[in-house]
């Protein structure tokens, strides 16, 4: 099972064509399940994710951000909503959502989204979340990740695949936030990366992260929990992606990171199905 987590940097810069960049890097890598985060929803536009996945065939989750405010004062444009989104080429038989603890000054709408997906053998558990950004915020997303677990484990039974979390921590490996995580027996998949892989996804080499002085920095991930009975779930490989000009168009300000996790034996893709919603 192909994974992707991937922050789409909302409506910001060359959006329309960072579009069509994205595409471009999602049909080439052929996952079978995407995390999104910063997703657009525009009452003249439509959804990113609808049309991500009308494009290549999959289906889709959506879970809009309830205070969208802060956003769309930074485009001056009310009308667009930002969110996190699931793409599967497998239906999506539940889902749910999480909006994160903040406090009030904080506070733009960050949120997790849940959905199980009705893979060929075993329902996966899978989720995609985005934590606050603020620089000095690693308190509050300590709580975030705290809620995220409990949030996890209430929907993670009843199937043998282990439940799959991925997005945009904005918080190095290192971090308390991160290591908390990894204490709730979450491994990140990036210690399967081959010997001296790229890995950072927030990089200064990217034209839309500010040079602000600030490292570059790994804080996208994909985490995943115990294999299951002959090593569901385990993780193969996982790598970057996303992480060049495509036609001289970045898709994104971050890179993507792909990990290929084992669905068990004799288990195949399932063929492209119509788009959910």
């Amino acid at each position: 099972m192909r994974v992707v987590t991937w922050n789409l940097w909302w409506r910001f810069g060359p959006w329309e064509e960072r579009q069509k960049a994205i595409l471009a890097v999602l049909r080439e890598l052929r996952p079978d399940v995407v995390g999104l985060q910063e997703v657009w929803a525009a009452d003249e536009g439509g959804n990113l994710a609808e049309w991500l996945a009308g494009e290549l065939g999959l289906h889709w989750a959506w879970a809009a951000s309830e205070a969208p405010e802060r956003w769309q004062r930074r485009i001056a444009d009310g009308t667009v909503g930002i969110g996190n989104a699931v793409l599967s080429r497998w239906p999506v038989v539940e889902r749910a959502a999480l909006r994160l603890p903040v406090p009030g000054e904080l506070d733009d709408g960050r949120l997790a989204l849940y959905a199980r997906l009705d893979a060929p053998g075993h329902r996966v558990p899978f989720f995609t979340t985005h934590l606050t950004s603020a620089p000095q915020a690693s308190a509050v997303r300590h709580r975030q990740v705290a809620a995220l677990a409990e949030f996890v484990a209430a929907h993670r039974r009843g199937t043998g695949f282990p439940p799959v979390v991925t997005g945009d921590f904005n918080a190095p490996p290192d971090s308390d936030e991160v290591r908390l995580l990894g204490a709730g027996r979450l491994s990140d998949a990036w210690v399967h990366a081959g010997p001296g892989a790229p890995s950072v996804t927030w990089d200064r080499a990217n034209p839309y992260v500010p040079d602000n002085g600030e490292p570059s920095l790994r804080i996208d991930y994909v985490h995943v929990g115990p294999p299951g009975p002959g090593g569901l779930g385990r993780v193969r490989a996982v790598r970057r992606a996303g992480d060049g000009p495509v036609d001289g168009v970045w898709p994104s300000d971050h890179a993507a990171v792909v990990a290929d996790l084992d669905m068990g034996r004799g288990a195949v893709s399932a063929a492209p199905g119509r788009p959910g919603s």
